[in-house]
């Protein structure tokens, strides 16, 4: 296999931006089976730093490492 082989996607990036994904869903889930979705949508507009909300940056953390992960890598000389 040649060095300038690149295998997209299978880094450090997306492997950790899966994980907040997962984190993050798991904890969304788990509070929408709990409380119900009125009572989590109250807790994501609301004021007050939550759980919800951190989960929701978390969702977004790992989009964004993901999407980092599958960027066009420049060519090395």
């Amino acid at each position: 296999m040649s060095h300038e082989y690149y295998r997209r996607g299978r880094n450090w990036f997306t492997a950790i931006g899966v994980l907040f994904c997962v984190m993050g869903g798991i904890v969304l889930i788990q509070q929408i089976l709990i409380w119900g979705t009125e009572f989590v949508e109250d807790f994501l507009i609301n004021a007050e730093f939550t759980n919800e909300k951190v989960s929701v940056a978390m969702i977004i953390f790992g989009i964004f490492m993901i999407v980092i992960g599958f960027r066009k890598h420049g060519q090395k000389r």
